[in-house]
């Protein structure tokens, strides 16, 4: 409040200001009196800093006459300089006297103006008071002094002990990453290996194949070079003497089997998300498959593949098959799963496919309405073993509302006013339904239906607020 100009003034810093001036090189202090002439003199009496000029003037004038004067070159080894100061509201006088109410310094003309009436006293009879008040309240603040050197070690300690640290786990990061970048390697060095043998395993068989195809082919050909040469060119008597031989011959040919189709398939895929085991220590991914998902060897699993119950999640598992019959033993194949009501073929059921990343897909669905629905399984656009196939949709399970319970005439004691919870009455005018009694169904029952098995299911076609009527009961 009030700006640069409201602030304090430190007189000590200005003290140290002039005495660096004083002991500086250059052009030192200006006169205080005219303030434009370097400055030769000091009047101790004044403390007043004055040139030559203002020296000679302060000498000539009466009340100054007597003042002690010293050269300011012997005020440099000093290390403070006495200068007075002067009240702001009355530049003419020296604050010499202590405003005990506003706890201040004021000059003469103050405490007869402002301060007119309040408690003063000279400074040098109050400076002990008022120094020893600043003295306690030193002492009570240097010994945060102590503990906020002792914070800022503490902090550099941590500090030094955070960098330490940051580069030893810097330290880890990276003999972990030289390590899996090895390993990695490695594991590359080891698939590259292994698809080199593959290649070489099946350029094999394919030479194998195509020598033996050549063989045979070489063999027909001869065998039809000589049959066509001997019936063109030979006579009746040549041809029957030599059509043993070459009947022989031709149909020891045509019983050799032969595959007119490469006896050896590319299929050979990489799998980087399949985990591989590990290397070096750490986890790597990545395989070689050489197998082929076969739709028509796939199998369909579970309890719910043709039964269902409306708006109950129904589920069932995809088995993923080669072409030999065995188990792929991987995921990552593209499943369709389609889910068809018969009677709306526009609106297909959503259907979830969870690959369990071992050949086998966990199928999930929930069928809002009853009725007839079709279920397709796909791999790569062909049906599976037993797709397409119907299911069909019940209602939801309804669950008894009433009790499962016994007689209540025989477990009351043979109470007649006991009402049974299903309704049901005895002969007599008695309320409960009778155990082992005419007309009764004599064991535990449910309340609502009169079923006798607790876990089934309700076959009361009331509902919930609709009054039941009387338990239908059959003679034992």
């Amino acid at each position: 409040m009030g700006g640069v100009k409201a602030l304090t003034i430190d007189h000590l810093a200005m003290n140290d200001v002039m005495l660096e001036n004083l002991r500086g090189e250059g052009r030192g202090l200006v006169c205080d009196l005219c303030s434009d002439r370097e400055v030769e003199k000091r009047c101790q009496t004044c403390k007043a800093n004055l040139c030559h000029f203002c020296c000679q003037a302060h000498r000539r004038q009466k009340k100054t006459t007597y003042h002690t004067m010293v050269d300011l070159k012997d005020l440099k080894g000093y290390s403070q300089i006495g200068k007075p100061i002067l009240c702001p509201a009355h530049p003419a006088e020296e604050l010499r006297l202590f405003c005990e109410l506003c706890d201040r310094p004021v000059c003469r003309d103050c405490v007869v103006g402002e301060h007119r009436e309040h408690p003063y006293d000279f400074t040098s009879n109050v400076i002990h008071k008022h120094g020893d008040s600043v003295r306690e309240l030193l002492r009570g603040t240097q010994p945060h002094l102590e503990a906020l050197e002792e914070a800022l070690v503490e902090i550099k300690g941590a500090s030094s002990s955070l960098r330490e640290r940051v580069e030893a786990v810097a330290a880890d990061i990276r003999a972990f990453s030289e390590g899996y970048i090895k390993a990695i390697e490695e594991h590359r060095d080891r698939l590259l290996k292994q698809l080199d043998g593959i290649r070489a395993q099946k350029e094999n068989s394919l030479q194998l194949q195509k020598a033996q195809l050549e063989q045979l082919l070489a063999d027909m050909q001869t065998g039809v070079e000589f049959t066509e040469h001997l019936l063109t060119s030979g006579s009746d008597l040549e041809i029957l003497i030599t059509k043993g031989v070459v009947v022989e011959r031709l149909r020891k040919l045509n019983r050799v089997e032969y595959s007119a189709h490469p006896g050896v398939n590319n299929k050979i895929c990489f799998s980087p998300q399949e985990k591989a085991g590990r290397c070096r220590g750490y986890e790597v991914y990545g395989a070689i498959n050489t197998k082929e998902v076969d739709p028509t060897k796939c199998v369909l699993l579970g309890e719910d593949l043709h039964r269902a119950r409306e708006k109950q999640p129904v589920s069932f598992t995809l088995l993923c098959k080669d072409a030999a019959g065995e188990a792929m033993g991987r995921g990552g194949d593209n499943i369709q799963v389609t889910v068809i009501p018969k009677d709306n073929k526009d609106s297909p059921v959503r259907t979830m496919v969870q690959d369990n990343k071992d050949g086998t897909y966990f199928v999930s669905y929930t069928p809002k309405e009853p009725g007839l629905y079709t279920v397709l399984v796909c791999i790569k656009e062909q049906h599976v073993k037993g797709s397409p196939f119907t299911v069909n949709v019940r209602r939801r399970h309804r669950s008894h509302p009433g009790v499962f319970h016994c007689c209540t005439f025989c477990s009351s004691g043979g109470q007649k006013t006991v009402r049974c919870a299903c309704g049901g009455t005895m002969p007599g005018g008695y309320l409960g339904c009778g155990h082992g009694h005419k007309g009764h169904p004599g064991r535990p029952h449910w309340s609502c239906c009169g079923k006798f098995t607790e876990k089934s299911e309700c076959a009361w076609a009331g509902g919930q607020n609709t009054p039941r009527s009387l338990l239908r009961t059959v003679a034992l």
